[in-house]
C-alpha cells in the first residue's frame, strides 16, 4: 500500500498508540459502571456506534453513570483511571522514525483529552485533538465539552490538517483500530487497519479493502508505509 510520498501519518490513540480498548471505558472500569454485555451502557454504546444517538448524548449518559458512583469527580480522579495503561509496543520507535524522515505525526482521537494529551506529550507528536470535559476552577467535572472529533466523521480533522499544512490528500496515511476510524480515509488518502478492536471493525476493514495488521506491535505497519522496509526494535 506504500505511497510515493508520505507527508503526514495520523494515528488514532486508544488501541493504536496505547494498549487499551478505550479511554472512556477505562473510566467505566475504574468506577465499576460497566456490568455486562446486556447492561444499559452496552445498549447505549451499540446505539451510538449505529449513529442512533449523538456524541454529546452518549457522553452525558456516561457522566450520569459515573456520578451515580461518585457525585463529585475531580480531574485527578479521571487521570487515575489510566494508571497502568502502557504505550503500544513499537509506538515510540514508529513516531520517532517518521519524524526523523520529516513526516508530520498527528493524533486524531475521539477519546478523552486529558489522556490523549498526555500520550501526545510523551510521544512528542506534532499535533493532536481529542474530546473531553469542562472543569470548574477547582478541577471538578462540570459537563462534557462540545464534540471536537466526531467519532463517525473523523475525516473532518484530516481535511483540516491537510488544509492548514498544505498537504495533498494522497500524501496522508491514517491508522486506526475501529470501523469508525475508517472515516479518516478521505479522498485519495490511505488507511491502515491496525489491531482491529472488534469483530465489526475487522469486517469493516475487510469490506473497505484496506490493509489490515493483526497484532500488537505498531512496527508491523512500517512495510505498509515504506515498501520493503522493516523497523527494528
Amino acid at each position: 500500500m506504500s505511497t510515493c510520498m508520505v507527508s503526514a501519518v495520523v494515528f488514532d490513540c486508544d488501541g493504536v498508540l496505547t494498549d487499551n480498548g478505550s479511554s472512556w471505558q477505562n473510566i467505566h472500569n475504574k468506577f465499576g459502571t460497566i456490568s455486562n454485555k446486556g447492561s444499559e451502557h452496552s445498549k447505549m454504546l451499540e446505539k451510538f456506534l449505529d449513529g442512533a444517538i449523538s456524541e454529546e448524548e452518549f457522553v452525558e449518559f456516561d457522566i450520569r453513570l459515573w456520578r451515580s458512583v461518585k457525585p463529585d469527580i475531580h480531574r485527578d480522579d479521571i487521570m487515575r483511571c489510566y494508571s497502568g495503561v502502557e504505550l503500544m509496543e513499537g509506538a515510540r520507535e514508529v513516531v520517532a522514525e517518521l519524524q526523523s524522515r520529516g513526516v508530520y505525526v498527528a493524533i486524531v482521537s475521539s477519546g478523552v483529552d486529558v489522556f490523549v494529551g498526555a500520550i501526545a506529550s510523551m510521544l512528542k507528536v506534532d499535533d493532536w485533538v481529542a474530546n473531553g470535559f469542562e472543569w470548574d476552577d477547582d478541577g471538578f467535572l462540570i459537563r462534557g465539552l462540545p464534540t471536537r472529533v466526531p467519532t463517525h466523521n473523523k475525516g473532518l480533522m484530516i481535511e483540516k490538517l491537510a488544509r492548514i499544512n498544505g498537504f495533498e490528500m494522497n500524501e496522508i496515511i491514517s491508522v486506526g483500530d475501529s470501523g469508525t476510524d475508517l472515516s479518516m480515509k478521505v479522498e485519495d488518502s490511505a488507511f491502515i487497519g491496525f489491531n482491529p478492536s472488534r469483530t465489526r471493525a475487522l469486517e469493516a476493514f475487510e469490506e473497505a479493502a484496506v490493509p489490515i495488521v493483526e497484532g500488537k506491535d505498531l512496527r508491523m505497519i512500517w512495510p505498509l508505509i515504506y515498501s520493503g522496509e522493516k523497523l527494528a526494535g
